[in-house]
């Protein structure tokens, strides 16, 4: 009988500390900050670029538009990778403070607030790139994820046309390091 209680008495500990450290590595990779021009806190992640294996740098224009580019010095090309849960992350551009979402016809589009169409799931594939799947929508019949994508050309994709198999879906997140990081800073 002791052992048992032994057991639970364990296992109860155990399930604690990884709790404890879920929540801690959680709250690690977030920073509150108050924005002016938006008025309400904000979370602010890391600060990268994503570069597709297509060529690309993922871009944000001031309007709100999503894009590639070649040019790897533009401050639009500067996100915040915010986590929001367990391997799942919001993508907010430093520039505009605006949110990359997909909605459920599988088109991008950016939003002012994070909303649960902004969550991807982050997950590292067999060559090292990282993949980002929409945590809301898939395919109805075969339950297939929808991810975000660039194509040849350097334009967004349809979420629900990107293979993860593809280099389209292959992002390498890029952060910024010391000095670069305090830079974007003053862009917000």
């Amino acid at each position: 009988m002791k052992r048992v209680g032994f057991f639970k008495c364990f296992v109860s500990f155990c399930k604690a500390l990884y709790l404890l450290l879920k929540s801690k590595i959680f709250l690690q990779g977030l920073i509150w900050f108050k924005s002016s021009d938006y008025g309400y806190p904000q979370l602010k992640g890391i600060v990268t670029r994503l570069y597709c294996r297509q060529g690309y740098y993922l871009q944000m224009h001031p309007d709100g538009s999503l894009d590639g580019t070649k040019d790897d010095s533009s401050n639009s090309t500067l996100f915040n990778l915010i986590p929001v849960g367990l391997r799942v992350v919001a993508i907010q551009g430093v520039k505009t403070g605006l949110y990359i979402a997909l909605n459920g016809e599988g088109f991008l589009y950016t939003s002012e607030l994070f909303t649960p169409e902004c969550k991807f799931k982050e997950s590292v594939f067999e060559n090292y790139y990282v993949i980002y799947s929409s945590m809301l929508y898939r395919q109805q019949e075969s339950g297939r994820a929808w991810f975000l994508g660039l194509n040849k050309e350097g334009q967004v994709m349809k979420g629900n046309r990107v293979k993860k198999t593809k280099p389209a879906a292959h992002f390498l997140p890029k952060p910024l390091e010391g000095e670069a990081q305090s830079i974007a800073g003053s862009v917000c």
